[in-house]
């Protein structure tokens, strides 16, 4: 280390207690400042001088085995009666602590020279007995901007980064100034807000202000998670908040002087330099520092009171004594008075505003601003006319609905179009409009018959009268319109005027002509679909009629039943078989294709076949579901399918069996019916190369294996689970014969999915 290191290493360790000292003094000047006050009750109370009133402090603290310090506090508690003296203490901590330690913090505030002391003093002696690292105090603007005044124990560089926040900016300072409530986050980082001291992820954020007038927010930072705090520290934490508040007040503006005061020459000269309505309001407060109401500070020249008084009679006058009935839930007072306590302005295009106007009340449409300067508040709002709200509503009615109105007056010739009916025309606003009489010269020579009669009718008969034709526009567009016209006659019938309207219905022409060629086509497409379905059920049932006949051979007795979907139109690929092969084993299979129609149909044909010759071969279920995947994948147009696949060995009475993405057996032993294991399996055709379990069950004597599709159990509304259950339940009802069991079952399937169903039952006598 060179000597130049070794310097600047003593200023630093210099550097560092001089501030431990300054901190430590200025920690002592507080506690002194509780001393002396606490003397200072003493001489009231025992009528003593200062040297006395010390002696008897030091005398009862000696007798109660205390500090000096901590028995002022009692003392102040005593006589204050303030928001610190009621405040509980942490169940952790001892009364008399926690009440020396706020104190302290309150003397520290009041003798601070700015916000950054108040902060430093806050931190010292409440916030960090409490476990929290860091606070800030931030002043709220007129904009609802916030403004960083005072911090302690933030990184370095990290107050700077946050000295200011633009208004609109999410923030927890920024929830808790509009919601005007203390917001408590026990994570920052799960809540999405950023805000100074991002690694800090325990924090509170508490408005601050006075008289109802909220000046700024106290943000408290804990190092690490926040757990649920008790009361007493919620309560702490809103009397700190209020003990901040007076410092931001202090740099607040003055509040007026009475309540009969001018606004500031500024905020009248604003409000006189605007074109609209305008008024500046002041708080009324009352005793406990609630606001109560506003008061009319000044009105503009420009304004127009809702009721149709006059300036004077609202100058002067409290707001709800002008308009009680602003004092609704939500309504003027309500905006008013956020805006007053948060800062934040507030903006409608429509708003609803009531008066009264002997006694009756009278409500009114208005554009309404409010916005805070210091401790006033500026409304301006717009009423709007009633006859341009509904020549507004008009012009915008007339061009949803593409309408163009005319006007022509049969004296003078005056024709008036209004610029709906310029575009309708193709005209540019301002040429020579097109006069009645004229206008089958601009339509489309099939529609001049019809015209001629419309023109007849009003011009001629002077009767109201609608024609629609084809109006042909100078640049070569033709558009579909209909147009309707009244005469004006004076008493003695003669003609004054002619008024009336084009509406351009060509999208409806249009929309009428594609609905008529869509029902066309339907028809024909319904025909096709119609024949289409017959000869899929014509097929289907040749290959898998509702009842196969039953094969008994080795003791073993199969059935099975099949039952088409109740809808034509979806057919479906449902299959199943049940043959002795030459190997004296007997194959019993179910399957299920994805789809419905001709599709469905052909993709069961060639599955069922293909499988039946694989099954010559010899090979066990497995291997067979194996090469009929191969099939299904390859040789076949994007068919996906389901299946279970069973041989029957007659010697060992073993049934083999493997699935392919099908529902599992059912085994009915005893009366009781249990579902065979889920073996694994993909459907068929959804990969090139698929590995398929293969299972064993010893059949027993009475024993019946029930194969099935999922139209016999599946419901919409009922999980695929408690469908099987219920299939379980069903078949432990005992029936006279195989027959009789697959009918039941059949007969009172609960599924509702309209899908075609399939179930094969097998017995062992």
């Amino acid at each position: 280390m060179t000597r130049d290191d070794a310097g600047v290493g003593r200023l630093a360790g210099t550097v560092a207690r001089l501030r431990r000292e300054i901190d430590e003094a200025r920690a002592a000047a507080d506690g002194r400042a509780l001393v002396e006050l606490a003397k200072g009750v003493l001489v009231e109370r025992l009528r003593c001088g200062p040297a006395e009133a010390a002696g008897q402090l030091a005398l009862l603290a000696d007798r109660a085995g205390t500090t000096q310090l901590e028995l002022a506090v009692e003392i102040i508690n005593e006589v204050s009666g303030d928001v610190l003296t009621a405040l509980p203490a942490p169940p952790d901590e001892p009364h008399t602590t926690a009440a020396v330690r706020l104190r302290t913090a309150e003397s520290g505030v009041l003798h601070a020279n700015d916000t950054e002391a108040v902060a430093q003093s806050l931190f010292a002696h409440a916030l960090a007995p409490l476990g929290a690292t860091a606070v800030a105090i931030w002043s709220a603007g007129a904009d609802s901007s916030l403004t960083l005044v005072g911090h302690a124990g933030f990184a370095p560089g990290e107050a700077h980064r946050w000295r200011y926040v633009p208004p609109g900016v999410p923030t927890p300072a920024r929830r808790a100034l509009t919601e005007r409530d203390a917001v408590w986050i026990a994570d920052l980082t799960g809540s999405g807000l950023p805000s100074i001291g991002a690694g800090l992820p325990g924090r509170v954020a508490v408005p601050a202000g006075t008289g109802g007038r909220i000046t700024g927010v106290l943000e408290i930072c804990w190092p690490t998670v926040l757990a649920p705090q008790s009361l007493s520290v919620h309560k702490q934490v809103e009397a700190l908040a209020e003990l901040s508040a007076a410092t931001l007040d202090s740099t607040a503006p003055a509040a007026l002087p009475d309540h009969a005061g001018q606004a500031p020459s500024e905020l009248a000269d604003l409000a006189d330099g605007l074109l609209d309505p305008a008024f500046v309001l002041g708080p009324e407060v009352s005793p406990d520092g609630t606001i109560t109401d506003f008061r009319v500070h000044h009105v503009n020249s420009r304004f127009v009171d809702i009721a149709g008084r006059p300036r004077a009679a609202v100058a002067g006058k409290s707001l709800l004594e002008a308009y009680p009935l602003a004092a609704a839930e939500g309504d003027l007072f309500d905006k008013i008075e956020h805006v007053h306590a948060t800062g934040e302005p507030f903006r409608a295009e429509h708003m609803s505003l009531a008066a009264l106007v002997d006694e009756v009340p009278l409500t009114v449409t208005a554009a309404v601003s409010i916005t805070r300067h210091g401790v006033l508040v500026l409304v301006v709002w717009r009423v709007q006319d009633e006859a341009a709200r509904l020549a507004n509503l008009l012009q915008h009615a007339q061009r949803l609905g593409r309408v163009g109105g005319f006007e022509e007056e049969q004296q003078t010739g005056r024709i008036v179009w209004n610029s709906q009916l310029y575009a309708l025309y193709g005209r540019a606003p301002g040429t020579d409009p097109v006069p009645l009489a004229e206008i089958a010269a601009h339509a489309h020579p099939d529609d001049v018959p019809a015209l001629n009669g419309f023109v007849q009718n009003v011009l001629g008969d002077h009767r109201h009268a609608s024609a629609a034709f084809r109006l042909q526009r100078p640049d070569g567009v033709t558009r579909h319109v209909r147009v309707i016209a009244e005469p004006v006659l004076d008493t003695r019938g003669t003609l004054l005027a002619v008024r009336g309207a084009y509406q351009d219905v060509s999208a409806q022409h249009w929309t009428e002509v594609a609905l008529s060629a869509t029902q066309d086509q339907l028809a024909i497409t319904a025909q096709e679909a119609a024949e289409r379905n017959r000869l899929t059920l014509q097929l289907q049932q040749v290959i898998m009629p509702p009842t196969h006949p039953t094969i008994d051979a080795f003791g073993l007795h199969v059935a099975v039943r099949y039952r088409p979907a109740e809808q034509e139109e979806l057919v479906g690929g449902d299959w199943y078989d049940a043959v002795v092969l030459p190997s004296k084993q007997v194959l019993v299979s179910v399957g299920d294709i994805a789809g419905h129609g001709i599709q469905g149909a052909t993709g069961m044909v060639v599955l069922r076949n293909a499988l039946r010759g694989l099954a010559a071969t010899g090979a066990g279920p497995a291997q067979l579901l194996t090469w009929l995947n191969l099939v299904t994948h390859h040789l076949t147009d994007n068919i996906f399918a389901t299946a279970i696949c069973g041989l029957y060995d007659p010697d060992t009475r073993v049934l083999r069996w493997a699935r392919a993405g099908h529902l599992p057996p059912v085994l009915i032993r005893n009366g009781q019916g249990d579902l065979l294991p889920m073996l694994r399996g993909v459907m068929l055709g959804a990969l090139a190369e698929s590995f398929y379990e293969e299972g064993e069950v010893l059949l027993e004597a009475g024993d019946t294996l029930l194969l099935y599709t999922d139209g016999l159990v599946e419901r919409r509304d009922v999980p695929l689970d408690e469908c099987l259950e219920h299939l379980c339940e069903a078949v432990r009802e005992p029936r006279s014969s195989l027959d009789d069991l697959l009918d039941h079952l059949l007969a009172h399937s609960e599924s509702n999915t309209d899908d075609d169903t399939c179930v094969v039952g097998v017995q062992l006598r």
